[in-house]
């Protein structure tokens, strides 16, 4: 629902007090209403604030009304002009009307006749205003079909930007989104800041997460936010931010935050930011319907863990993003030792239930950043994001540990303990590439297996290995 609008301003410009306060009482009851006596007066109230209509008598000490007219007409083209004649003949009056004037009114004035006029001036105003309202919500619902082939979160967060920043006239803002689906997409998109601001946000918003995603509830001006402080501390001068929650059906959530900048956010400029946050919100929807089929593809059956295919598609983006900010990763590649004769002694419905029971352990051993994927078989592969190799070490040892302390489901009341053998690479010390760190680190894993199985080895032994002069037993 619309705002209430302002009751419309009117100036009535008239060297006889008698007409101004025959005015006053017509109009005072309809109108914000304001008297002058010169048509100089007129132009300093025009200056302070804006006008919808200029009731003005033609024949007048200093400036006419004539003059008067030209002014308004030349510096206020958005100002309706009514012009009032006695003395002058009705001639001069249509003259009025051909430079631009709305009507005009004989003196003496009548009160009905005025306030008939000055409603009929008003009621067309607000239809043209209306109306040229209408057709601007109606560019912004059409620029949203932008939205419809968004089935990246991601990618509904950017354009709903972009979208926000042409509409509203803006050129700075921000968008940050929860990540909960399989979407490889960065948790912020930025426009109109320089990279050193873009780097330093991406670090207060994204890696420190202050953001509380569910807070905010409805499109409106904010003073205060975490969103404020970060830009801040990046260096940002800000006044008002306009939010722009946007939402799915499911866990899809995130606000996009546009810099007032001086330019103060009117009713329509929260009403087409209401129409586009309506949209994106439903291209949400969509991803995450597309998303939960997309998933399927990237879920292993038997595990419920990520597959190979999705754990390639992730190590090639924590690779990038090490490399984009000068971190670390490792790999982690784990097999089960003799799972083989599981499968022969109890069968490979057991099997399967340990397989699914040492992803379970699995995953109790990582953190949320992690990725943990059944890379096929009894093989599995973590990737440990800003995670350097001595620290790799100690959480690969942990996790064998804990599998070995594990006891597993062998059906029909018996329990069994399995133990894993692990191969661990970092980047970027042991390869630059998703290729180079499976490789290093698979090969690392059989070491483990040539040493006994149920331990832990490093790609860096596989290099002191092949190192010349040095006799591999």
């Amino acid at each position: 629902m619309r705002a209430h609008r302002r009751r419309p301003r009117v100036v009535v410009v008239d060297d006889s007090r008698m007409d101004r306060e025959l005015a006053r009482d017509a109009l005072g009851s309809e109108v914000q209403l304001e008297l002058c006596s010169d048509g100089e007066e007129a132009l300093e109230r025009l200056r302070r604030e804006p006008v919808d209509l200029v009731l003005s008598d033609l024949t007048m000490p200093g400036l006419s009304g004539i003059e008067l007219l030209e002014r308004v007409r030349r510096e206020y083209p958005g100002t309706d002009f009514v012009v009032l004649t006695g003395h002058a003949s009705v001639e001069t009056a249509v003259s009025a009307l051909r430079m631009g004037a709305a009507d005009y009114l004989r003196k003496p004035i009548q009160a009905d006749e005025l306030v008939l006029v000055v409603r009929r001036l008003l009621e067309q105003r607000a239809l043209v205003d209306e109306n040229t309202r209408l057709r601007d919500m109606l560019r912004t619902v059409e620029g949203c079909r932008s939205l419809a082939p968004c089935l990246e979160p991601g990618e509904v967060y950017a354009v709903a930007l972009d979208l926000l920043l042409g509409n509203l006239e803006r050129q700075r803002g921000l968008a940050v989104f929860r990540r909960t689906t399989l979407s490889l997409s960065d948790a912020l998109v930025l426009r109109g800041f320089d990279e050193s601001v873009e780097t330093r946000l991406h670090h207060l918003l994204v890696d420190e997460k202050p953001v509380d995603l569910d807070g905010d509830a409805a499109v409106g001006p904010v003073s205060r936010s975490a969103a404020h402080a970060c830009l801040r501390q990046a260096g940002v001068d800000v006044d008002r931010l306009l939010a722009v929650p946007m939402r799915g059906d499911e866990n899809e959530a995130g606000v996009i935050w546009i810099l007032e900048d001086g330019k103060p956010f009117d009713e329509d400029d929260l009403e087409r930011a209401r129409i586009i946050a309506g949209h994106a919100s439903l291209s949400l929807r969509n991803a995450e319907q597309y998303h939960r089929a997309k998933e399927r593809a990237f879920i292993d059956d038997v595990t419920e863990l990520y597959n190979v295919r999705y754990l390639l598609l992730a190590a090639d983006h924590e690779i990038r993003r090490a490399e984009r900010y000068g971190s670390e990763l490792s790999v982690l590649f784990l097999d089960l030792d003799r799972f083989k004769l599981v499968n022969d002694r109890y069968g490979h419905l057991v099997g399967s239930r340990a397989l699914r029971q040492l992803g379970q352990v699995l995953s109790s051993c990582v953190r949320q950043v992690d990725t943990l994927a059944r890379y096929g078989g009894d093989e599995f592969t973590i990737i440990l994001v800003d995670t350097g190799h001595e620290d790799a070490m100690q959480i690969a040892e942990r996790i064998r540990s804990t599998v070995a302390e594990t006891w597993f489901d062998g059906g029909r009341g018996e329990s069994m303990q399995l133990s894993i053998s692990i191969g661990v690479a970092t980047y970027p010390v042991h390869g630059g590439d998703r290729e180079a760190l499976l490789d290093q680190s698979d090969k690392a894993m059989y070491r483990a297996k040539s040493f006994g199985r149920n331990r832990v080895c490093s790609a860096a032994e596989l290099q002191e290995a092949n190192a010349p002069g040095v006799r591999s037993d």
